[in-house]
């Protein structure tokens, strides 16, 4: 009985999990009907170049809010932080971790109980996605 309570528990998780990132997907691709618009991919490039974070905390956290935002991903790690800064081609800091904790200090960032790949993970809060909203964009 306790084994069928921790299955379903877990299938619940899942359940949910999948909830919120067919959401984030259903928003990313909604179009009003009555507009044909051309959609182009953001890259993660023109997204740091838009925001023009000051310094490897902001762009630590301007990446996580790329990662949640723009490729749906319900938290991200170490590893994923590292890829990103790899695809931007821009030196990553020493100890991203350390970067992540900084802006959970500020309370842009939180620590999730759960793993990801066995590693730390970490979401943005909403005053973290309000700040890299509200941060200057260049002119387009």
């Amino acid at each position: 009985m306790e084994n069928e309570n921790l299955q379903i528990t877990n299938l619940e998780k899942k359940v949910n999990s999948l909830e919120k990132r067919i959401i984030v997907l259903e928003n990313k691709f909604s179009i009003s009907k009555s507009k044909h618009v051309d959609i182009k991919a953001l890259s993660i490039n023109e997204f740091i170049l838009d925001k023009k974070p000051k310094d490897d905390n902001q762009k630590t956290l301007v990446i996580g809010y790329f990662l949640e935002k723009y490729e749906a991903m319900l938290s991200f790690n170490a590893k994923d932080l590292s890829s990103a800064f790899s695809r931007v081609k821009e030196k990553f800091p020493s100890n991203i971790n350390d970067k992540a904790n900084q802006n959970i200090s500020k309370g842009y960032m939180t620590q999730l109980k759960e793993k990801k790949e066995k590693l730390t993970a970490w979401t943005l809060t909403n005053k973290g996605v309000s700040f890299v909203e509200q941060l200057p964009e260049k002119d387009k």
